[in-house]
C-alpha cells in the first residue's frame, strides 16, 4: 500500500546542489529553459507545458456555458419617498427597487420595478398603492 504522505518537492531535495538538477549552469540561464514566459509554449501542440494545460483546463481554455444577464436597479427606501415626491402623489420609479427601511406619512401611488413585502405593506398602511413590474417572492 502506498504511503499517504505528500511527496517531497524536488526543490527541497536539490538544496546545495550547485546546479539544482539542471546540468551545466549556462544551459538554464534564460527563459528558454522553461519554454518561455507565462503561457508561451501552450499553443496548438503544447509540448513544453503540456501538464500545465491538461491539469488546469478551465483556467487555460476559459469558462463555458451560458450566463444570465443581470440587470442592476437602483434601490430606494420607503423613508426616502417624501424627498423624491416633491409634493406629487403619483410617482413613476420604474428603474428602482423599493425597500422597507423608514416610514411613510402620506399615501403614494407608485410604479416600481420590484418591491419588498415590508415596503408594500408600509405604503398600503399609509393609504397608497404599489404597482410592480416584477412580483417579489
Amino acid at each position: 500500500m502506498r504511503s499517504l504522505r505528500k511527496k517531497r518537492r524536488k526543490s527541497s531535495r536539490m538544496h546545495g546542489s550547485h546546479t539544482h538538477g539542471r546540468g551545466f549552469k549556462k544551459k538554464a540561464r534564460g527563459s528558454g529553459h522553461r519554454g518561455g514566459f507565462g503561457n508561451a509554449g501552450t499553443g496548438k501542440r503544447a509540448d513544453q507545458k503540456k501538464t500545465l494545460v491538461l491539469n488546469m483546463p478551465e483556467a487555460y481554455f476559459g469558462k463555458s456555458g451560458l450566463r444570465a444577464k443581470v440587470k442592476r436597479y437602483k434601490i430606494l427606501n420607503v423613508g426616502d419617498l417624501e424627498k423624491m415626491s416633491n409634493g406629487k402623489k403619483d410617482l413613476d420609479l420604474s428603474k428602482y427597487k423599493l425597500l422597507g427601511k423608514g416610514e411613510v406619512k402620506s399615501g403614494f401611488n407608485i410604479k416600481v420595478y420590484s418591491a419588498s413585502k415590508s415596503a408594500v405593506e408600509k405604503v398600503k398602511k399609509a393609504g397608497g398603492k404599489v404597482e410592480l413590474k416584477i412580483q417579489e417572492e
